[in-house]
């Protein structure tokens, strides 16, 4: 039951995803007091969809790894919902969020930075947390 590079490379991206999460909440901002807090901001709900997506396929992994032979139906269908699921989210979710707002944010930076990424905000996110976000 070795692990596959693929398995640990999901481990290591809902990892750092977390990490950013963690980071991006510990950062106080003004525009966090306000109403809808970082919710508001579609790049933020896209981290969050990337790090429970991740999780998903993590789940789906060790419950793939456990399940290997085993014979028992019950656990062969809960995998393929499992596996649906996770099919599902980046299909409807993941990809088509985290290409618009990576597309969006990088179009509309290169017109003009100040319009969606004031300088202002280089004092409250450093430049590898905002690299990292997108």
């Amino acid at each position: 039951m070795a692990l596959v590079p693929c398995q640990v490379l999901r481990v290591a991206i809902l990892l750092s995803y977390c990490s950013i999460l963690c980071n991006y909440k510990a950062i106080e901002m003004p525009s966090h007091q306000t109403y809808g807090g970082s919710w508001k901001f579609l790049t933020f709900i896209d981290l969050v969809i990337q790090a429970v997506f991740f999780g998903i396929c993590v789940l789906t992994d060790l419950s793939s790894l456990l399940t290997r032979g085993s014979g028992n139906q019950e656990q062969e269908r809960q995998l393929r919902k499992l596996i649906s699921l996770r099919d599902w989210m980046l299909a409807v979710l993941a990809f088509p969020v985290g290409v618009f707002v990576v597309a969006v944010f990088w179009i509309i930076y290169a017109y003009d930075r100040e319009m969606i990424y004031p300088k202002l905000l280089d004092n409250f996110i450093p430049g590898w947390l905002n690299h990292g976000m997108l």
